[in-house]
């Protein structure tokens, strides 16, 4: 069927109209004339203008209607089509905590922050994850939700990337981050309800706990994997040492209290093995959707209008050169 997505831009239809009523023509001033009693040696001449004034009438109100129905931006509807969807659905927590500014993770042969690591990581897993549903928190002082759960990867990596440290505070809250995945989880009916969290696993802020949390997290049975952002080696600066390790019992706890699994990220096999286990996991159906297609067609009554202005134009041009 026809549809406009502006249809109320039909009001401007009569506006020529009330311009044509409402503005009162400028007075001529009397000018003397020459009284013929008989003019019958001018017909042509009349006809001529009267012919010309009233195909310009017709072509200009013509144009204002195709001007007005193309701005309503026409298109045709097709019929509903219903697809049934399956997906996988993630939230990913990414730290954005002061401690992961410490440059103690190798890739590519240099030194780099646990940040930029783990959007190496993570950009990898993203791009394998087509199909699925991805969600995005990004947690400091306290925990936010950057993406919701979306098939939407490209926007998700992009605020992935553009994420900084200390965009949402120093410290570190992986207890705010798990309990407000499991929030976001729970407006979800059907879910597999998968939460991958990347840290280095140090608890320093939050109104909830890690362990409160994790009964959260365990009673919404919402499977955990945690990956660990930090090396095992310690970097040394003259006398002092800059660098600190990752709480790996601690998540690993987090991990296998909810059936999930730990990972190291500077690990690439382990890395791997998560893929893997995540592809592992059962589609889930989730809500049908129905789309309708459509095609505009703004461009027909715009292109018709144009073509008469040209014509107009070419008339008027012949005219002056006659």
């Amino acid at each position: 069927m026809l549809s406009f997505s502006l249809p109320w831009i039909f009001i401007a239809l009569p506006l020529p109209l009330l311009v044509y009523f409402l503005i009162k023509p400028k007075p001529q001033p009397q000018l003397s004339a020459l009284k013929v009693a008989d003019n019958q040696g001018f017909p042509v001449a009349n006809e001529s203008v009267a012919s010309k004034s009233s195909f310009k009438l017709v072509a200009s109100s013509l144009v204002w209607m195709l001007l007005i129905l193309s701005s309503a931006q026409p298109m045709w509807v097709g019929e509903p089509i219903t697809q049934p969807t399956q997906a996988r659905e993630l939230i990913l927590a990414v730290d954005l905590s002061a401690s992961m500014q410490e440059d103690d993770m190798k890739l590519n042969g240099r030194y780099v922050d646990r940040l930029t690591m783990v959007k190496s990581v993570l950009r990898d897993f993203i791009e394998k994850r087509q199909g699925d549903r991805i969600g995005l928190i990004l947690f400091a002082d306290n925990a936010y939700v950057q993406a919701p759960l979306t098939f939407d990867l490209t926007t998700v990596q992009t605020l992935l990337d553009e994420s900084f440290l200390g965009l949402v505070g120093q410290r570190t809250a992986i207890g705010e981050a798990i309990g407000l995945a499991v929030k976001r989880f729970d407006n979800k009916k059907d879910s597999n309800r998968v939460l991958v969290l990347l840290t280095d696993g140090e608890n320093t802020a939050g109104s909830i706990t890690p362990e409160q949390a994790l009964e959260l997290a365990i009673a919404k049975d919402i499977t955990i994997y945690t990956i660990g952002v930090g090396s095992d080696n310690n970097r040394q600066f003259g006398f002092f040492n800059r660098s600190s390790g990752v709480d790996e019992t601690s998540l690993t706890n987090i991990a296998l209290a909810t059936n999930g699994k730990f990972f190291k990220a500077t690990d690439s096999d382990e890395l791997e093995e998560i893929y893997q286990q995540l592809d592992a996991l059962e589609k889930i159906e989730a809500n049908e959707e129905t789309m309708r297609p459509q095609n505009a067609l703004f461009y027909w009554p715009l292109g018709l209008a144009l073509l008469i202005v040209g014509l107009m134009m070419i008339q008027t041009l012949i005219q002056e050169r006659k």
